[in-house]
């Protein structure tokens, strides 16, 4: 296995970045996986990834990183255990960037989230990722940039907690629509954009087949595991107690609530327009969201 077609991914021991690096894996495609000494990586090195060990921080570890690779995924994100959106969302990837061109890469593939040319002032994720998506622009790197809709593996720890308590916490408007994503179509699309002509220097909104109101998921999951839907929906307002009430202790976590209000205030979804757009460019039947909860929790595929 040579390094002739090297790929760096960032974010590699996330729910998306596992999932990238498994697939690239599967194709036997060389892999560098960024990871911090603290993450879980094994099962990546068991499948064969050479592992870095750096921080997204250290502009130094970045630029290590760098040498040597044709192909960057960056699938990281801030959380407030891993540092702000400030730091990781926007100056990590602008040096991610930088050292892409310096280091001659081929192709950038950069995980945005839609809805960031909306410009929410509330979400310092969404602007981080918006300035990013300018910056790439701008660089001269070939690139592709995907504005995923919400993550289906994120609703599986939802989905397990109800088929046991039947439960389901819905906060906000119940009416408000959403188009979530198969994790793993949305890696595979990752994968494929450095080798799709057609996604060369293109932005594409990213969503399931299924434009769901939210009210509609604990539906699904009783549907898939045959039990009735115990729903508690507290107003959005509460949210806002508890950031106004956080801001005093931590004003970090303050803003990352407002990204969470961002996510649930507000529409997030695909259209038919946009959906036909990926299936036609990447070759795929988009997964539906009860497709990926059965495939992960009843048939264990």
């Amino acid at each position: 296995m040579t390094d002739d077609n090297l790929f760096l991914v960032t974010g590699a021991t996330g729910g998306l970045g596992r999932r990238i690096v498994r697939i690239l894996r599967d194709r036997d495609k060389p892999v560098r996986a960024f990871v911090r000494l603290t993450s879980r990586y094994s099962e990546l090195e068991q499948r064969g990834a050479k592992i870095f060990i750096g921080d997204l921080l250290r502009d130094k570890d970045i630029r290590k990183a760098c040498q040597g690779v044709r192909y960057i995924i960056s699938a990281h994100g801030s959380t407030e255990a891993s540092g702000g959106a400030q730091e990781l969302d926007y100056r990590a990837n602008v040096e991610l960037i930088d050292s892409a061109i310096e280091m001659g890469v081929e192709h950038f593939v950069f995980i945005s989230v839609l809805g960031a040319d909306r410009g929410y002032e509330d979400s310092p994720v969404f602007k981080a990722k918006r300035e990013v998506e300018r910056y790439l622009k701008s660089s001269g790197l070939n690139y592709t940039i995907l504005r995923p809709s919400g993550f289906a593996s994120n609703l599986l720890p939802l989905a397990e907690r109800f088929r046991d308590t039947g439960i389901y916490i819905l906060i906000g408007d119940p009416k408000i629509r959403s188009s979530i994503v198969s994790t793993d179509d949305l890696a595979r699309m990752a994968v494929d954009s450095v080798a799709i002509e057609s996604a060369k220097n293109q932005t594409f909104a990213v969503g399931g087949p299924d434009v769901l109101k939210r009210e509609e998921i604990p539906q699904i999951f009783s549907h898939i595991f045959n039990r009735e839907p115990k729903l508690i929906n507290p107003p959005l307002f509460l949210l806002d107690g508890v950031r106004r009430g956080v801001g005093f202790f931590s004003s970090n976590l303050q803003k990352s609530l407002g990204t969470l209000r961002v996510l649930l205030a507000n529409e997030f979804f695909c259209t038919t327009d946009e959906i036909d757009r990926l299936q036609s460019v990447y070759e795929i039947k988009l997964e539906s969201l009860e497709a990926f909860i059965r495939r992960y929790l009843v048939t264990g595929d």
